[in-house]
């Protein structure tokens, strides 16, 4: 029996656990496959406060051991069940634990291009974010890759660092706000590659170029740039959730800033909620909130 079983190793279950600790209340963390999450990829943070220029993988494994110094329990299971009552029951393959409280910090994934060498390529010049990594690009070549706000909204924001920015979508209307696009259509040094579609990553260790292919034509062209920025959605990790929480259309947890669920005693944290903005520093503004919502509510009863 735990006061508080905490779903996921992120920067929000971590920070969760954090608290949770310091306010003296047992601590168990569940991770499926790696403490970090997706933040661990990233080879610079250059936007957390305090802390400019520390890898992704320094700032995860310094988060980690401050969660295990102060007594934080950290298994690496999947879970795969949570089943309510006065006492929450947390199921994996190896054992089943009971906690009074549980926060689920499971995270989402990016969803990728499904291009060869996509993923050796992340952190070497292939990014799923361009507020924390558009910065490395100033003055250089990139493209983004999408048709929704998100894609938009990074080639906006790149156009004003980047020399020059190609949008690549595989359609020839855009899924973004008409108001969005129409600034965008203003920028001179944005190029649109309508109805294409990324087919190949060109690297000698770091990207160097994209090839992408016409859908109508099936002729293809070769761009040449510096970093690739891939905005075609994120899949929420709830699905093993959703008949105790309520999904939004996308698969997000629905819970306000106070991070609670329908559920009592279940709260949510960091990138799964529903949410405007997806940042390090919100997931782990997520995980104190929850964790102080679930410790108030332990000491109220």
């Amino acid at each position: 029996m735990y006061d508080i079983i905490i779903v996921g190793a992120g920067p929000a279950g971590l920070t969760a656990a954090i608290y949770a600790c310091r306010a003296e209340k047992t601590t168990l963390v569940l991770e499926a496959k790696t403490y970090g999450g997706q933040i661990i990829n990233t080879p610079d943070i250059a936007n957390y406060p305090v802390a400019p220029g520390i890898s992704g993988f320094d700032f995860a494994t310094t988060l980690y051991n401050q969660a295990k110094d102060l007594g934080a329990e950290i298994r690496f299971e999947k879970v795969t069940e949570l089943i309510d009552g006065d006492v929450k029951t947390v199921v994996t393959p190896k054992q089943r634990y009971e906690a009074k409280a549980v926060i689920l910090a499971t995270g989402a994934e990016n969803r990728k291009l499904g291009v060869d060498g996509e993923d050796a390529l992340i952190g070497r010049g292939v990014s799923y974010c361009a507020t924390c990594d558009g910065n490395f690009y100033r003055k250089k070549v990139v493209a983004v890759v999408g048709g929704g706000n998100t894609a938009v909204e990074d080639a906006l924001y790149l156009a004003d660092l980047a020399a020059k920015v190609y949008l690549i979508h595989r359609r020839d209307a855009f899924r973004a706000d008409a108001s969005l696009v129409s600034r965008l259509k203003e920028k001179e040094n944005v190029e649109l590659v309508l109805n294409a579609t990324v087919t190949k990553l060109l690297h000698n260790m770091r990207l160097t170029g994209v090839e992408v292919t016409d859908k109508t034509t099936g002729e293809a062209r070769v761009l040449d740039v510096n970093g690739l920025f891939v905005a075609v959605g994120q899949v929420p990790e709830n699905e093993n959730f959703r008949s105790l929480i309520d999904l939004d259309a996308g698969g997000y947890a629905v819970a306000g800033e106070d991070c609670h669920t329908k559920c009592p005693g279940v709260y949510v944290a960091g990138d799964n909620r529903a949410k405007t903005v997806r940042q390090l520093v919100t997931a782990a503004a997520d995980g104190a909130v929850a964790a102080t919502e679930a410790i108030r509510e332990l000491e109220s009863c």
